[in-house]
Parts: structure tokens; C-alpha cells; sequence
């Protein structure tokens, strides 16, 4: 990068100004990694300080049954095959249960594309959830499910969120983004859900009072000036509702031979490169700068791994997500060694080794429990330290 086009795009951060498009692709195209990470953890410790959130959380997928097949996904699969499954909704509240003695506060529900069945389904799934942990957030539904469920039921997206929040939805998630501009989306995507009705359903549910998240899926055919305008495009919107609480880079994954029937179903890995650890780093810092409006930038560790998850914390990102204990999304897919579960004493020690104050919060963000600050250095080199692979 020229000299002069870094000391001036570090003279607007530093000032507070907000970063442009041509300023976004020019930090991508930096290879001074420090220097990035420098300015991200500037932007988020001014907003944030020295905090990294947390919640204690279950994934649940009711059923990988999926009408779609998108070029990138492991985890659908067809009526009839071998691993395909629907959870009954009593299957769905005991697994949910088994986390209750954790004082789990968010169940997060994300779902194929399910061909037959009926929409009413999706309320009394909740509904029942609620009713055996009625303390617990319900976070469910994409806004591609949100508007799958308008093809199946002919309702409105506005009738079917008022539905589902009268049976116990609070929130959204933010996925079926992907990358949102046509150029990729037409190559990697096969549902009806693009930008255009991705931004109709969740300025609807911000228009009702929740916040949602937002996603980026990064690292496969898309180019930094792709993940740039999917950046601006959320952050248009956040002028607009200012209902995202979080934004979420998902690493894209590679597939393997599944054990159950020796299939790889992702469709454009021969011809990707996942994501390097240093690339991973670059697209937080710069989603971090980029995306001045929302509050939080969040690591999915489940994604990156806990090394990457914990330096994450120097590049802009305050949010490590939760326990998680089961997500088939991409344990469907990868084989890389990610563990299922971390537990909140997991979460805790990982955030004080990298230096931070954990903070324990709900699915809106606030604040259930504040730690102790991380112990200093040099208490921490007084006893063997866990390596977190």
C-alpha cells in the first residue's frame, strides 16, 4: 500500500470518520497485518474497551431435509437418504433440555428448507420449547426460512413473525446472507432468498422490536470487493433500523467423505482455498472498520478454531458466541478438530489467556454477568498455561 493512502486511512480512524468503499477494498489490499489489527482493536476498544461477550447456548437443527442444494452446503441433504432426518417436537425438547442444569439462556434454531412439512409445525416447535424452558431465548429462523415459510403457509412475512413471536421467537439469526451480490450469489446459492427479501424480512423483524444478527460467509469464489459491499450494504440498513446487534464472519468450510454415505456434497471446493488463518484476521479488522454501526463483531469459534478465535480479539472482534455443544452445520462438514462443546468455564479461561474480561450476556446483548479482568502476565506464566488448539 502507498504510504500516503496509510498514513491517511489511519488519520480517518483515528478521527472517528467513516470508511468508504474504496477505503475498504484498499485495506483489504494491505498486507500489514499489524497495522490493520492496530486500527480494528482501536475502533473496538474505544466501543467496547477491554470486554469480550459470551452467552451460554444450544444449537438445535430440527431437520437437515432441505428443498435447496447450494454449491458450498454439507449439511442438507433429500427426502430418503440414509443420514437425512425431522426431529419430532418432543426429540427437539429433550435435546434442548439436557443443557438446562448449565443455566442456558439461548436456544439458537436454524433448519433445511423441508419440503413437506406444514408450516404450523414451526410455531408449535416453539411454542413447546418455550413452555418446557421459559427462560430461555428462542433465536430461530433465517430470513431465507422466514421466507420459505411465506411459499408454504401463502402468509406474509409480516403475519408469520407475528405468529412466531406469539409462540416465544425473539430473534432471528442472521444466516441465508452468504455474500450478497449477484456476481458470487448466482454461483453459490440455489433458494429464492437474496438481498433484496434477506433485507425485507429482517427490517420487518427490526420494525417489531428485535435485534437480529447479521452474517458474511467469506473465504470461497467471492473477492474483498465482494465481502466490502456486502459490509456497506448491512450497514446502509443499520443506518436505517438500527437493529443488528452483532456482525458475524463465517469462515466457509470445506467438505469430507461423510462416513454415513461416503458423499461430498459441497460443489465448489475444487475449485477454493479456505480461508488462512492471517486472511481470517484481515476480514474481521476490516468488517470491524468497515462496519462503524453495529456494536459488536463476533468470532464464531465453532468456525475458526480457538487459536484464531483468541487472537480474533486484537483484530476488532468482542464477542466469542457461546457454548454451542452441538452445531451439525459445520461438523457436517469439517473434520479440522473443532471441539463440540465449551462450557462457561471453557469460554471464561479462554478469554482471560488472551488477555480480556469475559462478560456473560443474553441473546439482546445485556449484560447477565461481568468476570474479573484477566490475571496479569506474569501470574499467568507462574503456572502451565492450556494451549487452545
Amino acid at each position: 500500500m502507498d504510504a500516503g493512502l496509510k498514513r491517511e486511512l489511519e488519520a480517518k480512524v483515528y478521527a472517528g470518520e467513516r470508511l468508504t468503499r474504496e477505503d475498504g477494498i484498499a485495506l483489504y489490499d494491505s498486507d500489514d497485518l499489524t497495522w490493520l489489527g492496530r486500527l480494528a482493536h482501536h475502533r473496538r476498544t474505544e466501543r467496547n474497551g477491554d470486554r469480550v461477550m459470551f452467552n451460554v447456548n444450544r444449537h438445535l437443527n430440527l431437520t437437515n431435509v432441505c428443498s435447496a442444494s447450494c454449491a458450498y452446503c454439507s449439511f442438507q441433504r433429500k427426502p430418503g437418504e440414509k443420514d437425512a432426518y425431522t426431529m419430532r417436537i418432543d426429540e427437539a425438547v429433550r435435546k434442548a433440555k439436557e443443557m438446562e442444569d448449565e443455566q442456558l439462556t439461548e436456544l439458537h434454531i436454524v433448519n433445511g428448507l423441508h419440503p413437506t412439512l406444514p408450516w404450523r409445525y414451526y410455531p408449535k416447535v416453539l411454542r413447546e420449547l418455550k413452555a418446557a424452558l421459559p427462560n430461555v431465548t428462542l433465536k430461530a429462523f433465517t430470513a431465507t426460512e422466514v421466507q420459505w415459510f411465506e411459499k408454504i403457509s401463502g402468509l406474509p412475512a409480516d403475519a408469520i413473525l407475528d405468529e412466531l413471536m406469539d409462540a416465544g421467537l425473539e430473534s432471528l439469526t442472521g444466516g441465508g446472507a452468504e455474500i450478497f451480490d449477484w456476481e458470487v450469489r448466482q454461483h453459490i446459492v440455489d433458494h429464492a432468498c437474496h438481498w433484496e427479501d434477506w433485507s425485507r424480512i429482517h427490517r420487518l423483524a427490526h420494525s417489531k422490536g428485535m435485534k437480529t444478527p447479521s452474517t458474511m460467509l467469506y473465504g470461497h469464489i467471492e473477492e474483498p470487493r465482494h465481502r466490502v459491499d456486502h459490509v456497506l450494504r448491512l450497514r446502509e440498513l443499520q443506518d436505517e433500523t438500527g437493529g443488528f446487534a452483532v456482525f458475524i464472519p463465517l469462515r466457509y468450510q470445506h467438505d469430507f467423505v461423510d462416513s454415513a454415505d461416503g458423499k461430498i456434497r459441497n460443489r465448489i471446493q475444487a475449485r477454493t482455498t479456505m480461508a488462512s488463518p492471517a486472511e481470517s484476521l484481515k476480514t474481521f479488522a476490516v468488517s470491524r472498520l468497515l462496519f462503524d454501526n453495529v456494536p459488536h463483531v463476533k468470532c464464531f469459534w465453532v468456525m475458526h478454531g480457538l487459536s484464531v478465535a483468541q487472537l480474533s480479539l486484537n483484530f476488532g472482534v468482542d464477542d466469542l458466541d457461546g457454548s454451542v455443544v452441538e452445531y451439525k452445520i459445520t461438523h457436517d462438514a469439517d473434520s479440522y478438530g473443532t471441539p463440540n462443546t465449551m462450557h462457561r468455564d471453557d469460554l471464561l479461561h479462554l478469554i482471560w489467556d488472551a488477555g480480556f474480561r469475559p462478560v456473560e450476556r443474553n441473546t439482546r446483548y445485556e449484560v447477565v454477568r461481568e468476570y474479573d479482568p484477566a490475571p496479569a502476565l506474569a501470574e499467568r506464566r507462574a503456572e502451565p498455561q492450556q494451549v487452545w488448539a
